[in-house]
């Protein structure tokens, strides 16, 4: 709601997700202000922790030609601000990683649109250009931070090109049309670009330019969910149905092909539409829901880890005082017992899976700000958990007692909520440790 004001979110998903890029000028400067800030850059060059090509580019767009220019190593603030000084732009790559507010903004964005949200900041000298034309394949949504840049946005040039899976190669100013929209976005301002949109900015004379683009819905699409769950149809079609382990008709090679495509022959309509009628019949197989986990299996590796309020923090393990004081340990026992309320942290951060090993749960509240840094965290877990698990997540966001968990005996809903309670999925109502 907050990043398409005043433009209300169902109208946005209605007539522009996927469909047409938004214009939203608010006229206001600060609208985006603490998000991000030129200010957040330099501290970030000066923590020491920024290298070029890993987190930072150095990029130039002249006379149709787009060029790299990093060098190796650490990227040192007075090497930085020297390639900027000579006309070059700067792209910081997951700003997530160093920025808790991009990071805050991105975790609630992945929760709303169940797909990864991602981020890259850019920095252009006034009167300068950094990229070539292009398109990507990803839902950007462009927030115009500080200064000024002019935009040209061009329409998909083909129908191959509209919401396409992969991004473009630079292109070149003699491949594109005329621009649907042409405007100067300045500070407070977004805009929006579904997948496969052209677009180029560069900087007026009299103003830098500092955007964020905020990105979703990387291959994210029906054809993405059938290449899941396709080969798993014909597995099973094959293992389940001697139709589709019967072979192949004598002699089919003599009638079918590019060569005979054309041809009228019976054999060749039989041998369709028995190739059809397989087709049709996969649809009975198809391990729907299984694909769909394994989707959000995929989607949970990809996440960044949630942002806890100071309460949050205080209602979990990650404000739990366990301490060393007077020579040992202190307040080092979760003591869960059956009147202890609890919920799920977030909604969106399980997933429970059932794989040839077990049933598995997976979670994202151990996961890195940088993206796919840790391999993914999951827990085998007891089948008599699941519906325990299922309550909570049908429970969210209220509270439920432990003693109300669908578990089989009450030793069980306590090692269930102490499990999960210790790997930050869940959260009390009340500290369980006064200090």
């Amino acid at each position: 709601r907050w990043l398409v004001a005043p433009v209300a979110p169902d109208e946005f998903l209605g007539r522009h997700w996927e469909r047409a890029p938004l214009l939203v000028r608010r006229g206001d400067p600060g609208y985006y202000a603490g998000l991000f800030s030129t200010a957040d850059f330099d501290a970030i060059l000066r923590s020491g922790e920024v290298h070029f090509g890993t987190h930072l580019d150095v990029t130039s767009y002249a006379e149709g030609v787009r060029e790299t220019h990093n060098p190796a190593g650490r990227a040192l603030p007075a090497v930085v601000w020297d390639f900027y000084q000579n006309g070059c732009s700067l792209r910081l790559l997951n700003p997530q990683a160093f920025s808790a507010t991009v990071w805050h903004l991105l975790s609630i964005l992945q929760e709303h649109f169940g797909s990864m949200a991602g981020a890259n900041t850019y920095l252009t000298p006034p009167g300068t250009q950094g990229f070539a034309p292009h398109y990507d394949d990803i839902e950007a949504f462009v927030l115009q931070l500080e200064g000024k840049k002019h935009w040209h946005v061009y329409s998909p040039r083909t129908g191959t090109e509209a919401l396409p899976q992969f991004s473009s190669a630079n292109l070149t100013q003699a491949e594109l049309g005329k621009p649907v929209l042409e405007v100067v976005l300045e500070a407070g301002d977004l805009l929006y670009l579904p997948r496969g949109f052209i677009h180029q900015g560069n900087c007026l004379s009299d103003a830098h330019s500092l955007h964020i683009t905020v990105s979703s819905y990387q291959r994210n699409s029906w054809g993405d969910l059938l290449e899941k769950l396709l080969p798993a149809a014909l597995q099973m079609a094959l293992e389940e149905d001697v139709e589709y382990r019967r072979g192949l008709p004598l002699g089919y090679l003599e009638y079918m092909g590019v060569a005979n495509s054309d041809a009228v022959d019976a054999r060749r309509t039989a041998f369709l539409e028995k190739l059809q009628s397989l087709m049709k019949k996969l649809v009975d197989y198809a391990p729907i829901d299984a694909a769909v986990d394994q989707r959000a299996k995929s989607f949970l590796h990809d996440c960044l880890p949630p942002v806890l309020t100071q309460n949050e923090k205080q209602l979990s393990v990650y404000g739990f005082p366990a301490r060393w004081q007077d020579g040992g340990p202190r307040n080092v026992d979760i003591l869960i017992t059956k009147d202890t309320e609890v919920r799920l942290l977030r909604h969106g951060i399980i997933r429970l899976s059932n794989e040839e090993a077990g049933v598995m749960l997976y979670y994202t509240t151990e996961n890195s700000r940088v993206y796919h840094k840790e391999e993914p965290k999951y827990l085998e877990i007891d089948p008599e958990y699941t519906d325990g698990i299922e309550f909570l997540l049908s429970s969210y966001p209220n509270h439920v007692t432990v003693d109300s968990l669908p578990c089989g005996t009450l030793e069980d809903k306590i090692s269930l909520a102490t499990l999960l309670f210790e790997k930050g999925i869940l959260t009390t109502k009340k500290p369980l440790v006064q200090v």
